[in-house]
């Protein structure tokens, strides 16, 4: 019985998405090999860091009223890229962006959220992936939208270059 005790907590903590680096098993890839970072996109806005004391989401957003009244102006036309699923992407990362396996560069576009009829223009930042693959939102794109926060909205994609 006592060594059940002792085994029972390690099971637990090593299921867990935050448990340390020497619980969580190796897969077969080489050690410390990270994919290349995104080129950042030229920014549709003047992006403001949120303090590092933000909480909220309000806090986290940086964009101001004009930002989101540019933002949400209604663009026609552009290149239809197709449809993708988003999350929240990292709210410390000020502006509106998509980061999306379906661009291969770098560039100005624009996301409708067929639910409400909404878009907000954004810049289009490439990730690897399939297309499938889904999608990473800013925080203050989502919000221009109105998107849930914490769900996964379908988003359709167009290219404005």
């Amino acid at each position: 019985m006592k060594h059940i005790t002792l085994i029972a907590p390690l099971l637990i903590v090593a299921g867990c998405a935050n448990a340390p680096d020497w619980l969580t098993p190796r897969q077969n890839a080489a050690p410390d090999v990270q994919a290349p970072a995104a080129e950042p996109a030229p920014s549709t806005v003047a992006a403001i860091k949120p303090p590092q004391t933000a909480r909220t989401v309000t806090e986290f957003d940086t964009t101001t009223a004009a930002d989101k009244a540019a933002a949400a102006a209604p663009a026609a036309g552009g290149r239809d890229l197709g449809l993708t699923i988003a999350s929240l992407g990292a709210a410390g990362e000020p502006g509106f962006w998509l980061k999306t396996p379906l661009v291969s560069a770098p560039g100005p576009g624009r996301v409708v959220y067929p639910a409400n009829g909404k878009s907000v223009k954004v810049d289009l930042i490439p990730i690897t992936g399939e297309a499938g693959a889904g999608s990473r939102m800013s925080l203050a794109a989502l919000r221009v939208i109105d998107a849930p926060l914490t769900g996964l909205p379908e988003l359709r994609v167009f290219s404005l270059d």
